[in-house]
């Protein structure tokens, strides 16, 4: 029952942003000042035609047709499907006019008229939230309604995966740009952060995993955290778990993140509950790995058979002193309803397909590991 989780990682795609020498500009300045000049062209043409009154407003509604024919204002449509993402934003109370403006001079689509005509023939449209939200270049104007409709926006810059220590979740936070003497600052403040006297005194668990919508230059470090801590609470709210059970609930869920593949994580809470109740160490070398700062790999014999330190977890009965990181809700879940089983040992013993055996019985956890080892050595483990 190793730890085979002792390092957690997370990157995104970057996004660049590129500039262009005056003179050429780029394809997207080009592109603008062509429409301008066909604007000019437009209007030239219909001061020459003697439709700057009401038959220019018939233009305009007719999708640019006057008599059956096609004038310069005619709602182009690109065919789609479009190629390159393209960044919009969309500001809160857009209507469908600015909407289409927004995407037009985005190279988004080929016309106001023809977003607004299909705006409108969307009854999805009314539910498009504000935000940035990722289309491509050259859509169709139908295409980009709906796309805008599925509401896919763009969300801050970041990311905290679960499992992650508290410690791991200040450096993403510096990492992405927040002062390190803000975040330290914030993170000494637990009263001001809203940690609940149930987490006894350790933010270790209570720091929610999930994607936030802040960013560094717009959102305090303080505020970041607190909407972690305060989505842990809801969290526990929403699961019914009594103040009084959720320290201990945190940390056997942080064990459980740390050592369960997904499909497992009822059986694992299941063995964590059978030693506790016989007063078995638990025997989970994340919990000493934790405890240590360093992979299982590289704590020593004596280390683990420390029975002073309260995180040596093969010789210390009980639950560590505090959670080893940031459970999942599916973690929490697997806590609270573990599947009724004996098991007091687990090995998992192919870590691709994630196999993963229980028992009561020692000798057969050792036919297990040695069923691990010989998988490992055979595929280069």
């Amino acid at each position: 029952m190793t730890d085979v989780l002792e390092t957690l990682s997370y990157s995104g795609p970057p996004r660049h942003a590129s500039g262009a020498p005056a003179g050429g500009g780029s394809s997207r300045e080009r592109k603008a000042r062509k429409r301008r000049q066909r604007v000019r062209a437009t209007v030239t043409l219909l001061v020459a035609l003697g439709l700057v009154g009401g038959a220019g407003a018939y233009v305009v509604k007719n999708d640019g047709m006057i008599f059956g024919y096609a004038t310069p204002l005619a709602a182009k449509d690109f065919p789609g499907p479009g190629t390159g993402e393209v960044a919009v934003t969309i500001d809160e109370g857009s209507t469908g006019t600015s909407m289409g403006q927004a995407l037009y001079d985005a190279g988004v689509v080929g016309s106001v008229e023809a977003f607004v005509r299909e705006f409108e023939a969307n009854p999805d449209s009314a539910q498009i939230q504000a935000g940035e939200h990722m289309l491509l270049s050259e859509m169709s104007a139908k295409d980009a309604v709906a796309l805008l409709a599925a509401n896919e926006v763009v969300r801050g810059g970041l990311t905290v995966p679960e499992g992650f220590t508290a410690g791991q979740v200040k450096d993403r936070m510096i990492e992405a740009g927040w002062p390190q003497a803000d975040v330290e600052a914030a993170l000494a403040d637990l009263a001001g952060l809203g940690l609940p006297a149930e987490a006894a005194g350790s933010l270790e668990g209570w720091l929610a995993a999930g994607t936030y919508d802040a960013k560094p230059d717009t959102v305090a470090a303080a505020d970041v955290l607190r909407e972690m801590v305060a989505t842990t609470v809801q969290e526990l709210d929403e699961l019914g778990v009594p103040a009084e059970q959720r320290h201990d609930v945190v940390i056997k869920a942080s064990l459980v993140e740390r050592e369960a593949p997904d499909d497992f994580r009822g059986e694992v809470a299941r063995v964590i509950e059978n030693r506790l109740a016989k007063g078995t160490p638990l025997g989970l070398d994340a919990i000493d790995s934790y405890g240590r700062g360093k992979p299982s790999s590289e704590i020593t014999t004596a280390e683990f058979r420390d029975t002073s330190f309260p995180y040596a977890s093969r010789v210390v009965a009980g639950l560590p002193p505090t959670a080893i990181g940031s459970p999942s809700r599916a973690s929490i879940e697997a806590v609270l309803s573990p599947p009724e089983g004996p098991w007091e040992y687990y090995v998992t013993v192919n870590l691709e397909t994630q196999e993963t055996k229980f028992t009561a019985s020692y000798d057969e956890f050792l036919v297990f590991k040695d069923e691990f080892q010989k998988w490992a050595a055979e595929n280069g483990y």
